[in-house]
């Protein structure tokens, strides 16, 4: 099958990144797998299929969101390294907070406010289109040492909503708040706001007219560059981290869905769903089918699973990510950071993006298949 063209928005200093290649990992054969390995660190560290942990002595890791897989082939320099920068931005901006004794709830703060304000991902800057051509935002919060939470749902004009769910944790005697409310709580406390122009980027545009399209009976709109793009970076932002003190952190960002009915929420903003984070057992972050991570209570699972169930992080994960939450139909993956700096990142989907830095400093970054393979 011929490789489509992929148009994605990056920031870069002086020069946008206009184009890139990609196929669905089920697409490639196992020669074109084996043969296109650019670099070295394109090999998989470790082999998709039975639960294994990721890294030991995780402190901090984020995601940018799960869907159809990068492919190392097609993907130019540029744009592999615009994902690269990005995730790696993000967890510089996290290892600032815990370099300096920070806690881990101000780390995974400051990690999703870099991928928010990165037009590459589904979140903030970057977010997707609803179905009225408006942009509708959700993001949560979970601090693991007393099960503090806040979020924020189908909000329209705070610039990163992350720190808007920060505020309704801090500020106020709620977990949730939506829609007009919420941009009136966030703007209340002094947070920028913008307007919805400010979301906007000509590749999300793009999504949503083919989406448009598709939904009118053009069957080829679903192949087509924009969808495969959208497809591509569909889902979320999150972080989770574990700080000094052995104190957990998760928190999630996402624009939710391309043609999306306005009103919309899907796992992002929900505690237990998208994000959760309890001492003791795991701090998680989950991408993907919103509407299944719902039914499924995917990161609260998680916790259970370690907390009850007397399983380690990678064995939990992989249960709800891999054998549980298929079953309700839909795919996806998480991150999942335990109290002893066990990490893991199962996923069911062909790809996702993510990343992590580890106590001595190290960060990694994963973006094809060949270093993440889809666990099975």
């Amino acid at each position: 099958m011929r490789p489509a063209k992929l148009i994605l928005p990056v920031a870069a200093t002086a020069a946008v990144v206009a184009t890139a290649i990609a196929v669905p990992q089920a697409e490639r054969s196992a020669s074109a797998a084996d043969s296109s390995q650019p670099a070295a660190q394109h090999t998989a560290q470790k082999a998709g299929g039975k639960p294994a942990p990721e890294a030991k002595d995780v402190v901090l890791a984020v995601h940018g969101g799960a869907g159809t897989a990068l492919d190392p082939a097609t993907t130019s320099p540029e744009v592999e390294k615009a994902y690269r920068d990005g995730l790696s931005e993000a967890l510089q901006a996290g290892q600032k907070v815990l370099d300096r004794g920070g806690n881990s709830t101000d780390a995974v703060q400051a990690a999703v406010e870099k991928l928010e304000d990165n037009p590459l991902f589904n979140a903030g800057k970057g977010a997707v289109f609803n179905a009225d051509a408006g942009h509708e935002l959700d993001a949560s919060i979970m601090r693991g040492s007393d099960l503090k939470a806040g979020a924020v749902a189908g909000v329209r004009n705070v610039r990163n909503p992350i720190q808007a769910a920060r505020l309704v944790m801090d500020k106020s005697n709620h977990v949730m708040l939506a829609g007009e409310g919420a941009d009136d709580f966030a703007a209340q406390h002094g947070l920028k706001t913008v307007t919805q122009d400010y979301y906007f980027t000509q590749a999300r545009w793009d999504a949503l007219m083919k989406a448009k399209a598709e939904e009118a009976g053009d069957k080829s709109a679903a192949k087509s560059k924009e969808a495969l793009a959208d497809e591509q970076s569909k889902g979320t932002v999150g972080a989770v981290a574990l700080d000094r003190g052995k104190d957990l952190a998760a928190a999630t960002s996402t624009g939710g869905l391309t043609n999306k009915l306005p009103g919309r929420v899907g796992d992002s903003p929900i505690i237990g769903a998208g994000t959760y984070a309890k001492n003791g057992t795991v701090a998680a972050s989950a991408t993907g089918a919103g509407e299944v991570f719902i039914r499924g209570a995917a990161t609260s699972t998680i916790s259970n699973l370690i907390e009850f169930g007397k399983m380690n992080v990678p064995q939990a994960a992989y249960q709800v990510l891999v054998k549980r939450l298929p079953q309700l139909g839909g795919t996806g993956g998480v991150i999942a950071l335990g109290p002893d700096g066990t990490f893991d990142a199962p996923h069911s989907s062909p790809g996702m993006l993510y990343g992590y830095l580890t106590k001595d400093g190290t960060i990694k970054t994963k973006i094809f298949p060949d270093e993440s393979p889809a666990n099975s």
